[in-house]
């Protein structure tokens, strides 16, 4: 089962989605297939079973679904989205001293 952080916002579609992350304040772009992944991520309780439903919604082989939804997992945990990943830093704001 795939969770997202807290201040982790989806916003997901049929045609692709993103996801922002307040702590980095970057948003991750998806494509349709990725966004669907996601959303099958999120509601299944078991990542075999997102994959099950991945490949009879696209009419893909089962193998290849798995490997598919895996792989948008493996990204999201990578970029510090999900709670299997460690805490993302927040970034730095860098200021300048103004000059006349």
């Amino acid at each position: 089962m795939l969770r997202l952080r807290e201040h982790t916002h989806p916003v997901l579609t049929d045609e692709g989605g993103a996801i922002l992350s307040e702590h980095t304040g970057r948003w991750s772009y998806l494509t349709p297939t990725a966004a669907a992944a996601v959303m099958l991520l999120l509601d299944s309780t078991t990542e075999e079973e997102a994959a099950s439903r991945f490949a009879e919604r696209y009419g893909i082989p089962s193998g290849q679904a798995t490997t598919d939804v895996r792989a948008v997992a493996q990204t999201l945990t990578g970029q510090g989205l999900t709670h299997d990943a460690p805490e993302p830093a927040p970034r730095r704001r860098r200021w300048r001293r103004w000059r006349p």
